[in-house]
């Protein structure tokens, strides 16, 4: 693989530990309807698809009701506006940059790199976990789960960046932790890095057979 000109991160258990105030935010919330509380691990596997999905997967699971049920029922229009509340108040309570991420950061930019983050988290709570963490200045473009029509694994953000960039595919490198940002890659051409420790809905993701796992973020220099 030739040096990248290009890299796209995602955000939640790549660059930043986010699971604990993400839980503190859904129990909010089911304490807020009386409904059981869900364990931290069971949110660690229902990151990925953004916050809404994440909730409809939360109230599935405590009121032991089918996924599409929830998605078109009553219970969700209820608890979105409560949960957004309750995250807006969590969002940079508990969370913290994995180790070497800033410093990899700034010796990308230094190099001429253009850096992008690649989210599926709605667009206000990227923007708060950003800012609490100083690294909106880190980045040339942030997509966030509503910033196209389209979310990952869609490549459309990808492709975006590039055609702005006036980069190929190969120029660019994709780092996650799941099989959502292997798949993101792959559809836009763009080879992948996961990384193991952070939300891969319960599976190892050496499963999704990307180009390289890399322990922590220092391997990207």
């Amino acid at each position: 693989m030739q040096t990248p000109q290009a890299y796209f991160f995602d955000l939640d258990g790549t660059l930043v530990e986010t699971a604990p105030e993400i839980a503190d935010a859904v129990n909010d919330t089911l304490r807020y309807f009386d409904w059981p509380e869900v364990s931290q691990q069971q949110v660690n596997d229902w990151i990925g698809h953004g916050t809404k999905e994440l909730l409809i997967q939360a109230l599935a699971s405590v009121t032991s009701t089918p996924v599409e049920a929830v998605r078109k029922g009553a219970d969700l229009k209820q608890a979105l506006p409560i949960f957004d509340r309750y995250y807006q108040a969590r969002c940079g309570t508990r969370s913290h940059l994995y180790p070497q991420v800033r410093e990899v950061l700034s010796a990308l930019r230094a190099r001429g790199c253009k850096l992008a983050v690649v989210t599926n988290k709605e667009g206000r709570y990227t923007d708060t976990v950003l800012r609490v963490h100083d690294l909106h200045a880190a980045f040339d473009v942030v997509v966030s789960g509503d910033s196209f029509p389209v979310k990952k694994p869609d490549p459309t953000s990808v492709v975006d960046c590039l055609k702005r960039w006036d980069l190929k595919a190969t120029q660019a490198l994709f780092v996650g932790d799941s099989s959502i940002d292997a798949a993101t890659a792959r559809n836009a051409g763009v080879p992948v890095w996961l990384l193991p420790y952070g939300y891969n809905m319960g599976e190892s993701v050496h499963a999704c057979a990307p180009d390289r796992v890399i322990e922590d973020f220092s391997a990207l220099l």
